[in-house]
């Protein structure tokens, strides 16, 4: 079956913009608002997952795509005549992997909202994703978090290193200046009508626990704008001062590694690393982002000095520690393993879902769901140096298991004879390396 005509269309107009933008960096978008349609917001509409929680007003995909055609020009009428008004985000708070008791805050949009903010998102995407550097990752199409693990393993491998920077953004979805964020935006977006229904969506406020919070700060994590209205803050603050101001001024090599708010920058020499931490608040400062002071760090990574017997230290990046261990044949080299705050935190996560689950399903379906879960825990961190780590999790969870699974009624389901056979007839999937670095 071939691509509709009107889809035709509303890919050529996007890529038409990504085309200008990577032709010319400073290229400059007069009118975008035609790139919002009927038949382009019909193509959203089909994008967004219909499982998702509903927002405020409480309608559902279903709902709306029952008078579909009605309801999009309705909201594109309201659009060209600007009479539309995205409304308040929902608030969800959901538990922080690995911290116990604190939470993050999830804003779920209406739907309606969410097929504009996909439609903006798409148009925002083809704009800036030509001029971002390459060693962003985060929510970028075809870098994944993966990717980003295996460069920063490729360079720490390659290259010697005698610090890396640890860096930690205090809460930085949620101290993104409005203000400053539009005047970035407008130093390639010269539409007014298409920002000022960006500036809409900050004005429209987070409903939390039934009180409507309007903020001068903050994109709302859960939105579809969200991660590229945060690159692109992210890629003016960090990545081109980092790339076009401090590198210049290095002794050595700067290498940096960014994953939407994580950032590791890997010196060659101690000194620069010190250079660039004395400055990098001040910087942020200005753009009234901060430094989580506790959690940023300066981590002595020398291969050198590991062989020389000067103790290493480790840092965290995307749920591994990286670390300087040796190979079979003694030599240094830069190795991972599964963060060990997150390792807790999954356990934990298995214990209480088994507790939730126990009595509510089949053994059998449990069990299927459990190996689910398993393979989606390998899938992630079954990357180079990690097997062993992984194993151990798999069989902590195994434990976790066949407890929960004999407390399913007064009588044992299984003693651990029968729960051997179980598990032989019935295996768990087998722990394999699904990323390699090398």
């Amino acid at each position: 079956m071939g691509t509709s005509e009107p889809q035709l269309t509303t890919d050529t107009g996007l890529s038409k913009i990504a085309w200008l933008s990577k032709q010319n960096r400073e290229q400059t978008f007069c009118s975008l608002m035609h790139h919002v349609n009927v038949e382009s917001l019909r193509s959203c509409f089909e994008k967004l997952d219909g499982k998702k929680a509903s927002g405020v007003d409480g309608i559902t995909k279903a709902e709306y795509g029952s008078r579909l055609e009605d309801n999009l020009q309705d909201l594109i009428q309201r659009m060209k005549r600007m009479a539309y008004r995205p409304k308040a985000v929902r608030e969800v708070l959901i538990p922080k992997e690995g911290q116990k008791g604190k939470t993050r805050p999830l804003g779920i949009s209406t739907l309606e909202d969410k097929i504009v903010q996909k439609r903006i998102q798409e148009i925002l995407d083809n704009i800036y994703e030509p001029i971002f550097v390459d060693w962003s990752y985060g929510f970028r199409p075809g870098r994944s978090a993966h990717d980003a693990i295996k460069s920063i393993s490729a360079h720490l491998f390659r290259n010697e290193v005698e610090t890396v920077l640890d860096v930690d953004l205090a809460n930085f979805f949620g101290t993104i200046n409005h203000d400053k964020l539009k005047e970035l935006l407008q130093l390639k977006i010269k539409d007014t009508k298409f920002l000022r229904y960006i500036s809409r969506m900050f004005k429209a406020g987070v409903l939390s626990n039934g009180e409507l919070v309007v903020s001068d700060e903050g994109v709302p994590q859960g939105s579809c704008c969200s991660p590229i209205l945060a690159n692109v803050y992210a890629h003016y603050v960090l990545d081109e001062w980092l790339e076009k101001t401090v590198k210049p001024l290095m002794a050595g090599n700067m290498s940096c590694f960014r994953f939407a708010d994580d950032l590791v920058v890997c010196f060659r020499y101690a000194n620069d690393a010190q250079r660039v931490r004395k400055v990098l608040a001040k910087r942020l400062e200005k753009y009234g982002l901060q430094l989580n002071e506790d959690k940023t760090k300066m981590v002595k990574f020398s291969k050198r000095g590991r062989n020389g017997g000067i103790k290493q230290e480790s840092f965290n990046f995307l749920g591994f520690t990286f670390y300087l261990g040796r190979s079979a044949k003694g030599v240094v080299l830069p190795k991972l393993k599964t963060e060990g705050k997150r390792f807790r935190a999954k356990l934990q996560r298995v214990k209480a879902w088994f507790r939730d689950i126990k009595n509510k399903e089949a053994t059998l379906q449990v069990w299927k769901t459990f190996c689910a879960k398993l393979r989606g825990h390998i899938q992630y961190y079954g990357v180079s140096h990690n097997t062993k780590r992984v194993e151990e999790f798999i069989a902590q969870a195994r434990k976790i298991a066949f407890k929960w699974l004999n407390r399913r009624s007064q009588r044992k389901s299984f003693n651990w004879h029968q729960f051997e056979l179980f598990t032989k007839r019935f295996p768990l999937p087998r722990v394999k390396v699904m990323h390699r670095l090398f």
